[in-house]
């Protein structure tokens, strides 16, 4: 896997010259060569792709099964609608693990670094790359997701709170890949980000919520308050609204990313 990553992050280092010496890479030589990156390793492209296509197929699927007649899935056309988004987001948090992991894994980090010696040029740039690529996968499975779902199950389409899930179901999957990015920066290992990172996804608010006296905090945590930001109905519950829920896993995602740029700062190439 570290093949292909020498040639793609050794050509920013090329650089411009100045009186003979060579000067660091451009913002744009460093955003050329993440995205380099990004279309030469088969697994940064592949979990975007993949992620994707759960989101849209799996809550068609699910629609076309159950949608007519299961009514947990038409009450509150938001779960429904981003059903899929269940099993995209492990798809997306790989994404964000590996984009910066697999540097780490393969010790290729060094090379990175000696190339951009500015280091929150190097982090910025993957930051930005995976954003745009989560963003990416963000508009195609909310536009997929809407069309399958309220082809089989009406009703998507329907009432104000439309814009604001739609907007939800795009954004989510960026501020999902800057968490899961940020966080590997912090851990500086793929290994530990990958046994961390996903199993959390899935169980740690589960399983939090069913203690005593911590379910309330449960509710602030980063997946629990963008999922909620996805659907339509109110939750008396919830202690916030839809758009703050939004901004709640945004302040997530954006403390994330500042731990990883200290990090990255610290680390001993």
């Amino acid at each position: 896997m570290s093949a292909p990553i020498a040639p793609a992050v050794t050509a920013t280092a090329t650089g411009r010259s100045v009186a003979g010496r060579s000067t660091a890479p451009g913002v744009l030589d460093v955003l050329r060569a993440e995205g380099i990156k990004l279309t030469t390793l088969r697994s940064l492209w592949i979990t975007p792709a993949l992620a994707a296509l759960l989101t849209a197929g799996v809550g068609t699927a699910v629609a076309a099964a159950v949608g007519g007649v299961d009514a947990g899935l038409t009450d509150d056309p938001g779960v429904g609608v981003h059903y899929g988004l269940n099993f995209g987001q492990a798809a997306l948090a790989c994404f964000g693990i590996l984009l910066l992991g697999q540097e780490f894994e393969t010790r290729m980090i060094g090379v990175s670094l000696a190339a951009v010696p500015r280091r929150g040029r190097l982090y910025g740039a993957k930051l930005a790359v995976g954003a745009l690529v989560a963003l990416g996968v963000g508009a195609v499975g909310t536009a997929g997701s809407f069309t399958g779902y309220a082809a089989l199950a009406p009703g998507a389409w329907d009432g104000p709170a439309f814009v604001r899930s739609a907007t939800a179901g795009v954004l989510y999957p960026v501020l999902l890949t800057v968490l899961c990015l940020g966080l590997t920066a912090v851990m500086r290992n793929l290994t530990a980000a990958m046994g961390l990172l996903v199993p959390s996804i899935f169980l740690l608010s589960p399983l939090l919520s069913g203690v005593p006296g911590v379910r309330h905090v449960v509710q602030f945590l980063p997946d629990r308050a963008g999922q909620y930001a996805l659907r339509y109905a109110d939750d008396p519950a919830v202690p916030y609204g839809h758009w703050t829920a939004l901004l709640i896993m945004a302040l997530w995602s954006a403390a994330a990313a500042y731990g990883g740029l200290r990090s990255i700062r610290r680390h001993a190439a």
